[in-house]
């Protein structure tokens, strides 16, 4: 493949990351309890080690690997290993006691990756994992019709919703929604990308390298005249295959893109650097700089040590750029690793599974996929020990942070996209409620008769929201609060909003999946009945396609019962 890189002031000489100093067994021991692999590696041929990029005067060459797509030779027979995808396991959220604990803070996360999984394992009559569910992205996989800001000095607005929780009678669901504005077209920012494309030996399979051709393909498309692309390919080493290029010259974009091949070990880190070297080069400070890595997770060559490369990618998103991460693939997609590169980088994870979702968040959904509105997003509630006994959080275990972290701006939290909607669910028990912890024997018990004591509207409410925001370019953070008070609450769950009952059904089948600790007598058959009444519009058919995995994951819930 010939990649011409004309002009280009882009050294691309072999460069490392510090190397990582060996851990103890100690801690190999902790890193690897936190971490679920299963089944065994599968190797279906020994394929060669992909040909460096090099570079001649002032063009850069990128040499196809082995038997690449389009060139002579076609495709090899692909690589293949067999469940040895990673997640990072957690506990779920438990209830807390509001007199002790009455103040919960977390990032918002607008990560979609764990949706897309589940609905790949389920299309293959397979349960998912239980690490691979992770309830938030579940549920923020939907669009909900949430009210715009009224104005865009604010970039989003609060929505919140009370109403009876449908799985245990006594408990109440608090739904907290955020809806950012939409930046128009015409006045979003100049965007200058670079595509980090994993081209090693694992790539070579369909669902994966030429699923990621099509996808940046289709992203390629979306994009005006003014945005920049450049590549960076990586297998056993990396290197520059399309200098920053215009979109304007779409042809040659695509053509780099088109004739990418698969071959050799991976030099994740490395290709890591070079991308962001390339960024770096062509940086502009009003608008948005990003690397887009696409990629099955599997780094093996160079710096594999996550922590390293996490601390990496913090000190490069404090220049301007940040990085998102498209996954692909199944057998050893490492998500433990992409969520970690994701969140220290500023941008999102998303697992691209069918054309089908590389169109949902590349094309229809490009602009919040692109274009953060503000970032390091935190929610902190506090609750209202007059008025509720327990909560908990549900979901959102890997973003939970400390409550002094609300107020500190030097503290990383999640990015909201042009016309992004953010979702939070709580499960309450009020005051006089079910409890789920025993009392204390020397802790008075809160008694509120409402009779004989008045209370004032402050006693009254449930809550205090607090969302902390910081705008893309500032790195001081702005304040929006709203209480949780009875002009939100609703006397029955069918009188609730109706995305607030789709959000519902969402979460409950997510923890239906992750075993079913809290959710009381919900079965399948009630998230259908919850997530039928309430479907609504549905112009790209996303809510009834997940009428239809909960349908798949009865019947494979039935086939793992049977032992098949």
């Amino acid at each position: 493949m010939l990649a011409s890189c004309a002009g280009s002031a882009i050294d691309n000489k072999a460069a490392t990351l510090p190397k990582a100093a060996n851990e103890s067994e100690a801690q190999e021991s902790a890193d690897a309890a936190n971490i679920v692999v299963t089944g065994s590696r599968v190797r279906q041929q020994n394929l060669e080690m992909a040909a460096p990029v090099s570079v001649i005067g002032s063009q850069a060459y990128a040499p196809p690997p082995p038997s690449a797509p389009g060139l002579s030779g076609g495709w090899a027979p692909p690589y293949h290993d067999e469940g040895r995808d990673k997640f990072t396991s957690f506990a779920e959220n438990s209830f807390h006691i509001v007199r002790e604990a009455p103040v919960s803070t977390f990032s918002i996360d607008v990560d979609t990756a764990s949706y897309s999984w589940v609905r790949a394992s389920l299309n293959q009559n397979v349960l998912p994992q239980p690490a691979a569910v992770r309830t938030e992205e579940m549920v923020n996989y939907f669009h909900y019709d949430y009210a715009p800001p009224a104005t865009t000095s604010q970039p989003f607005s609060t929505n919140v919703a009370v109403f009876p929780s449908p799985w245990a009678v006594g408990r109440q669901l608090v739904r907290i929604g955020i809806k950012g504005f939409e930046v128009r077209r015409a006045e979003r920012p100049r965007a200058n990308l670079v595509f980090l494309i994993d081209t090693s030996g694992s790539m070579q399979e369909p669902n994966k390298l030429p699923l990621v051709q099509r996808s940046l393909s289709m992203l390629v498309n979306e994009l005006d005249e003014r945005d920049t692309v450049a590549i960076v390919t990586y297998a056993g080493s990396a290197g520059t295959a399309l200098a920053p290029t215009p979109v304007a010259q779409k042809r040659k974009i695509l053509d780099v893109i088109n004739q990418l091949g698969a071959g050799g070990s991976t030099a994740g880190a490395e290709g890591i650097r070079q991308a962001y070297h390339l960024a770096e080069a062509n940086l502009d400070p009003r608008g948005v700089n990003r690397v887009i890595l696409a990629t099955d997770g599997d780094f093996n060559v160079g710096i594999t040590d996550q922590g390293e490369l996490k601390g990496y990618i913090e000190r490069e998103r404090s220049k301007g750029v940040f990085l998102s991460v498209l996954g692909f693939g199944m057998g050893n997609y490492n998500d433990a690793l992409m969520q970690a590169l994701a969140q220290n980088g500023n941008g999102t994870a998303a697992y691209i599974d069918t054309v089908q979702e590389a169109k949902k968040t590349l094309v229809e959904e490009a602009g919040s996929t692109l274009f953060p509105i503000a970032k390091d997003v935190k929610i902190q509630v506090e609750f209202n020990p007059l008025a509720v006994a327990e909560y908990r959080l549900i979901g959102y275990e890997t973003r939970a942070l400390n409550r002094d972290d609300f107020d500190n701006d030097k503290v990383d939290a999640g990015d909201v996209g042009s016309g992004q909607s953010v979702t939070a669910l709580y499960e309450v028990v009020p005051v006089g409620g079910p409890l789920t912890n025993g009392g204390s024997r020397y802790s008075p018990e809160i008694v509120v008769t409402g009779l004989r004591i008045p209370r004032s509207p402050q006693q009254m409410e449930l809550g205090f929201v607090k969302i902390r925001y910081k705008l893309p370019k500032s790195d001081t953070s702005k304040l929006i609060s709203t209480p949780i008070d009875a002009s939100v609450q609703f006397a029955s769950f069918e009188a609730a909003p109706r995305d607030a009952r789709f959000a519902t059904a969402v979460a409950g089948f997510a923890e239906l999946l992750r075993g079913g600790r809290y959710n009381g007598s919900l079965t399948y058959d009630d998230v259908l009945r919850i997530a039928a009444a309430a479907r609504g519009p549905d112009e790209y058919g996303y809510r009834s396609e997940f009428l239809q995995l909960v349908r798949n994951a009865k019947g494979a819930r039935s086939l793992a019962a049977l032992g098949q």
